[in-house]
């Protein structure tokens, strides 16, 4: 039963290097996109009962997070012209290899925690722990605020990874909690690239700091 998870699961790790080793903003968006959606068919695949709960936390993250989301980060990208991530923080090849040893860090690591025995033998923790790495990674190696919103959406999706683990326990709303934090977020972002492309003809977030002095 575990095994569509776990190739779902491969998808969504293989969605990170994509994330990580790509310069090209619209391929970024794409692959966030690809990633939201895959989550969004794990509480069906996991085992239990089919209630209305998962269906409907399906069916919502699957919109916000591959839908919703990356239309808003589409049109913020059109809006500020730009398309490409350009000499970030840290090199593309740099972070695919952080990328690699933060999941292999992730496998051995998982192995040693005391999961249920459902979870045992699964790729949800070493997916959980890589996503979140790669959603850190991509917050502080990348200079425009548009693929920093990417690398929070990620960290989100590890966060979510996480909360299947109590699929049967989790309230309904702490999800929609999470994904209305989310929306919130990328509102709010929004909001500040408009301000961000009417002062700097590149929306970069160290310029920021540069007006501030």
């Amino acid at each position: 039963m575990a095994q569509p998870v776990d190739l779902v699961l491969v998808l969504v790790l293989l969605a990170n290097f994509l994330i990580l080793g790509t310069g090209w903003m619209r391929v970024c968006i794409r692959a966030a996109a690809f990633q939201g959606v895959l989550l969004s068919l794990l509480p069906l695949l996991s085992p239990g009962e089919m209630v209305w709960r998962v269906i409907v936390m399906a069916a919502g993250a699957a919109i916000v997070k591959g839908i919703l989301i990356p239309s808003l980060l589409v049109k913020a990208m059109r809006d500020v012209h730009i398309r490409h991530e350009v000499e970030p923080y840290v090199g593309f090849i740099p972070s695919l290899f952080l990328c690699a040893l933060g999941t292999g860090f992730a496998i051995l690591f998982s192995g040693r925690l005391p999961l249920a025995a459902e979870h045992v033998g699964t790729l949800l923790v070493p997916a959980a722990l890589s996503t979140l790495l790669s959603g850190f990674l991509v917050l502080i190696t990348r200079k425009f605020a548009i693929t920093q919103v990417v690398g929070y959406l990620v960290l989100e999706n590890g966060i979510f990874v996480f909360g299947l683990l109590l699929i049967e326990a989790m309230p309904f709303m702490v999800e929609v909690g999470v994904l209305l934090d989310l929306f919130v977020g990328i509102f709010i972002m929004g909001i500040v690239l408009n301000h961000i492309q009417r002062e700097f003809s590149a929306p970069e977030i160290e310029l920021l700091a540069d007006e501030e002095e």
